[in-house]
């Protein structure tokens, strides 16, 4: 049974009296568990489309489906409180907040999800997860003092600390030398596999496909 399903897709984007189609009718199921790679040159759409089942951008038309809820039925707040607790991001930069320590980043990601768990529990789960991305020893760190590889790192982490059903990776190795993307990419597979996440990547980088269990192809707006 698939946790996300996109039902006939379509977004058009209009420049004063020019509109384009981005995205054509596309029908997609995100199977549950493992990672889903969705690949294509740039400009066919992939990331338009992530955004799109991530909720963080509306379609023109078409439907979205989150584990049977139909998120375009929704309004604004309620599809924003889903993607606070059930989706985890990752993107191209770690955008990390500048003023927040390491442990600081995570433990503001979990009280944005509205998580039931007191100051104690916080701080253990920060603490047992940044064990697990072997950042323990940074945690009292800021962003400014991080290398590339250290704050996707860091990134990863805060995606995942709330147990999302869902993490979104929007070309999570682009800014990143090939061994610091092999080792996000073994963090982001070996997480997803330990947190029975299901997640959705968009890259171009052919050399990420190998961590993917789904690969699927976007051209010109459409699955091929």
């Amino acid at each position: 049974m698939s946790i996300l399903t996109l039902s006939n897709i379509h977004k058009t984007f209009k420049t004063g009296e020019i509109e384009e189609e981005i995205i054509k009718g596309i029908d997609l199921a995100l199977p549950r568990g493992g990672i889903t790679a969705l690949t294509g040159a740039s400009g066919s759409g992939k990331s338009t489309l992530l955004t799109i089942a991530a909720g963080l951008q509306p379609a023109t038309s078409g439907h979205i489906y989150f584990d049977s809820i139909d998120l375009t039925s929704l309004n604004p707040d309620q599809v924003r409180k889903i993607r606070a607790e059930q989706f985890g991001f990752v993107f191209q930069f770690a955008h990390l907040v500048p003023f927040l320590t390491v442990a600081e980043q995570l433990t503001f990601m979990l009280e944005v999800a509205i998580t039931k768990q007191n100051k104690k529990q916080q701080a253990q789960a920060v603490e047992q997860l940044l064990e697990r991305v072997d950042m323990q020893h940074r945690s009292s760190a800021y962003p400014s003092s991080l290398s590339g590889g250290e704050k996707q790192r860091v990134a990863i982490a805060r995606a995942v600390i709330h147990q999302p059903q869902v993490l979104f990776a929007d070309e999570p190795t682009a800014s990143l030398d090939s061994k610091r993307s092999t080792e996000a990419m073994n963090l982001i597979r070996d997480i997803t596999k330990q947190l029975d996440i299901t997640t959705l990547m968009v890259t171009h980088d052919s050399d990420t496909l190998s961590y993917a269990d789904h690969v699927m192809e976007m051209q010109d707006g459409k699955l091929c």
